[in-house]
């Protein structure tokens, strides 16, 4: 019997399994997936947005600035990594200059520092590359960049080794309530909880839905993007976007906080909650948009193109709290963007109803900080020389585009919720994410996973359930 059961590992469950552990309660996180971080938090901008764009009186405008300014802090205790680089509202028109304002004006309600409109001139001195044929924008030095699915595995590190369980390709299919609070029936058994979060992105709805009959319906909402070789990465300094419209915030143009440039996303409701392809119609509508940011897209520097699904809300809101009629069963639902932004707070905002349910005692062994895997690239020459002397396995490259060495890898499986699969070690150290987005090193990573988890090469999976990289064994051993 479990106090707490989270439906969903993403940033969000995740946000909320780790502010769960500061209590003495028994929590556990359930996804269907093999790994945290593998649904929307996998596949989005990775802006921290400074909280400009949302209403005031919605959740969004409440949360957003709130969640922007708790990202320091957690990037200290965690060790993942998030830059302050700012951003910029493009207006082309001189007509919509009124639209900056109203823009700033909303941000400063919300609690978002500095903002300040930017003429045509201020704006070129700090980015040359923008478009001539901005006429003013807003300045807001409070965004920022964060790898998203680095930042949820380590919140699911941090919680898990504070005590929360996690289950992993344990799909929930029917919730029941009954005297002890619910029966959860999953894919791989039942589960008793006191109380449900239910985190579940573009699945929420269908969660609800099992027991409350205010109907919840999630639209979900695609936005395709195309990521290009870090050496694109310096076109732009700052995230660049332009004026939002009733869909989202348009296209945008980003640093990544690995040093590659990101373009995206469009926005089109789909009906298929699994639907990630993506379409040369897309791609030709990102660029067309992107080209009225900056000019020169550097397109043959385009290294692979991906979409992610955002969790859209009829509402146009985040929906939070307890379901009118299923008491102990709180959502967290509809959180689409500037959800990622808004993680920490809206965990906060669960924590909080949770403790004044439930009235647990603090965990006196909590334990906030997390250190992470050596990122040999980012060492200096002497930082190497004397972890490949305590680790020989550092001094091995792996991945010559990313330079990920055996040791990271054998650290990413080794670890608190280790990697499990190709993908599982990818998000960890990035290794198959550069140039030749894993052609070569895709097949030395399968022989350390199978020698560290000890299955056979056959076994390995791309991201978990059928997913295997290899059919059969062609000769009479593998190298």
């Amino acid at each position: 019997m479990y106090d707490v059961a989270i439906i969903g590992a993403g940033v969000i469950g995740c946000s909320i399994a780790r502010e769960m552990s500061r209590y003495e309660l028994r929590v556990c996180v359930l996804e269907k997936s093999s790994d945290a971080a593998a649904g929307t938090t996998k596949a989005n901008s990775a802006i921290v947005h400074a909280g400009f764009d949302a209403k005031p009186d919605s959740l969004k405008g409440r949360l957003n600035a709130k969640g922007n300014d708790m990202f320091d802090r957690l990037s200290e205790e965690l060790d993942f990594p998030f830059k302050r680089i700012g951003a910029f509202v493009l207006c082309f028109d001189k007509k919509d200059l009124y639209k900056l304002e109203e823009l700033k004006k909303q941000g400063e309600t919300n609690g978002v520092p500095g903002l300040v409109i930017l003429s045509k001139g201020e704006i070129k001195k700090l980015e040359p590359n923008i478009s001539e044929d901005v006429v003013a924008a807003l300045y807001a030095p409070s965004s920022g960049i964060v790898c998203p699915y680095e930042m949820t595995i380590a919140l699911a590190e941090n919680a898990n080794c504070n005590g929360v369980e996690f289950r992993f390709e344990t799909e929930v299919t029917k919730i029941e309530k009954n005297n002890k609070g619910y029966l959860i029936n999953t894919s791989n058994g039942e589960i008793e909880a006191a109380l449900i979060v239910n985190a579940a992105g573009v699945h929420a709805d269908e969660i609800n839905n099992m027991v409350s009959k205010k109907k919840l319906d999630i639209v979900p909402r695609k936005g395709q993007y195309l990521l290009f070789d870090k050496e694109a990465g310096n076109l732009v300094s700052k995230t660049i976007f332009q004026l939002p419209t009733a869909m989202g915030k348009g296209v945008l143009v980003t640093p990544t906080v690995d040093g590659n440039l990101l373009l995206g996303p469009n926005a089109v409701d789909v009906e298929d909650k699994n639907d990630l392809i993506t379409s040369k119609d897309g791609m030709d509508e990102i660029v067309s948009k992107g080209r009225l940011s900056v000019k020169d897209l550097p397109l043959n520097k385009v290294i692979t193109s991906f979409s992610g699904l955002r969790a859209h809300s009829e509402a146009d809101d985040f929906i939070i709290g307890e379901a009118y009629d299923a008491e102990n069963f709180i959502n967290a639902a509809g959180i689409e963007s500037p959800g990622l932004s808004s993680a920490p707070s809206i965990a906060q905002v669960i924590e909080n109803i949770i403790a004044q349910k439930l009235k647990p005692k603090k965990n006196d062994n909590f334990n906030p900080i997390r250190k992470g895997i050596p990122k040999f690239r980012e060492l200096s020459n002497e930082e190497r020389n004397k972890l490949i002397k305590e680790r020989p396995e550092y001094g091995k490259i792996v991945c010559r585009c990313e330079v990920v060495t055996e040791g990271e890898i054998i650290d990413s499986i080794r670890r608190p919720l280790g990697a499990r699969s190709l993908d599982g070690v990818k998000r960890r150290t990035r290794a198959g994410m550069g140039r030749c987005q894993a052609g070569f090193c895709s097949a030395k990573i399968v022989d350390i996973l199978a020698k560290e988890l000890n299955i056979a090469p056959t076994e390995v999976t791309k991201f978990g359930g059928d997913s295997k990289v290899l059919i059969e064994k062609n000769k009479e051993s593998f190298v």
